[in-house]
């Protein structure tokens, strides 16, 4: 399974950016999405999750600023970033659990300026 990632970039502080990644299966097949983040010097962190029934979890760090979607149509799933601080600079990964497998995205770049 491919994960194609993209949607990142240099934003300002209190700025939006929308994360897109798409899987090579069909959504159908796929147990769950998740994003993942990882900042300079520091390790893989949780951010969100969707499941194909549409629920949602999120890190109390983002709740209430991120929203995490799927669109069965065009097979891709979306994370939001909303009020974006400087703290979310990270590269942001997409995940996907196919056939009780993990496989991870290449991951984007989101820099958060202040």
């Amino acid at each position: 399974v491919q994960l194609q990632a993209s949607g990142g970039g240099l934003v300002q502080a209190g700025g939006s950016l929308r994360l897109s990644c798409t899987p090579s299966v069909s959504f159908f097949n796929i147990q769950l999405m998740g994003w993942y983040r990882r900042a300079p010097g520091n390790g893989r962190e949780f951010v969100a999750r969707i499941l194909p029934n549409g629920a949602t979890t999120y890190a109390d760090s983002v709740k209430g600023r991120f929203t995490s979607s799927r669109d069965n149509f065009t097979n891709t799933a979306y994370l939001q970033l909303n009020s974006l601080k400087p703290e979310d600079t990270a590269v942001y990964y997409c995940n996907a659990l196919y056939m009780g497998n993990p496989y991870w995205g290449q991951g984007t770049q989101v820099t958060v300026s202040s």
